[in-house]
């Protein structure tokens, strides 16, 4: 499997989760362990909690686990902005093949920087209002939209 299938899979396994109880599995070579960082807001908010039990859910429907075949980073900036730059910064030096983001300030530090590293985020806002991505159809960089706000 290649990167790119690698991120359309895991934006798809966060969508996914987010909108359908069941993911689809998906062929796989175990060639290396894939990286993934996760880096949300509060750690003791249960929609944070939710949304990360849905996407390992998610992956694991789709035949990915962490350990076997991906390794999972997760981080937690618990609202703080300078903690957010001070994750997004830790986050890009492990290089991670993907990263999953939640939240506007998480989004915005880890813009700041990489501008290579697939993201994979969830907002409640627009993301093209929000200066995020170029459109929804042409996101621009290395982003991937998945629109299910239907």
């Amino acid at each position: 499997m290649n990167r790119r299938e690698f991120i359309t899979l895991v934006g798809g396994a966060a969508a996914a989760t987010t909108v359908w109880p069941f993911g689809t599995r998906a062929q796989q070579r175990l060639d290396r362990v894939r990286r993934i960082a996760v880096l949300m807001g509060v750690a003791n908010d249960s929609q944070g909690q939710e949304r990360v039990r849905a996407f390992r859910q998610g992956l694991e429907a789709a035949g990915w686990a962490d350990g076997p075949n991906v390794q999972i980073d997760y981080h937690w900036v618990g609202g703080d902005a300078d903690r957010a730059r001070a994750y997004a910064a830790e986050v890009v030096a492990l290089q991670p093949d993907v990263i999953l983001a939640n939240g506007t300030t998480v989004v915005a530090a880890l813009q700041r920087e990489t501008r290579t590293v697939p993201i994979v985020f969830v907002l409640g806002l627009d993301p093209v209002e929000s200066g995020f991505v170029a459109g929804l159809a042409q996101p621009g960089g290395s982003y991937r939209v998945h629109d299910i706000r239907a």
